[in-house]
């Protein structure tokens, strides 16, 4: 079972991701901000991370560069899920990093899809 960490400060989103990925057989670890997010990736070692840029505390693209710069978990899939769809925005999360970046509102199939392409079974 492949494991999704997911991190998202807006509870309804929240929990809707984790709700569909969960039906569709992944383990679920889930962070409210980024610094959460740190504390859950550095214990568990997630599979794939699928994180909100704007959030309190420590942003997407602060928490991106933190994984980043980590040997342990350098390499692990990033995905930014964001309703900013700016050129710019886009561009500097492939820039720092992100294998993609979905635009909310976005399908249940499109984050499935992407995940499986990212994290094969």
């Amino acid at each position: 079972m492949k494991t999704v960490l997911l991190i998202e400060d807006t509870d309804e989103i929240r929990e809707n991701i984790t709700e569909i990925l969960e039906m569709h057989g992944f383990e679920m670890l889930c962070a409210c901000n980024g610094e959460e997010g740190i504390h859950l990736l550095r214990a568990h070692r997630p599979d794939i991370i699928v994180s909100d840029i704007k959030m309190p505390r420590i942003n997407g693209f602060q928490l991106l560069q933190i994984v980043r710069a980590e040997n342990e978990t350098a390499n692990i899939p990033f995905i930014f899920i964001s309703a900013s769809a700016q050129k710019e925005d886009i561009e500097k999360g492939r820039e720092a990093g992100a294998y993609a970046y979905l635009i909310n509102p976005f399908s249940a199939e499109e984050l499935i899809s992407m995940i499986h392409t990212l994290v094969p079974a």
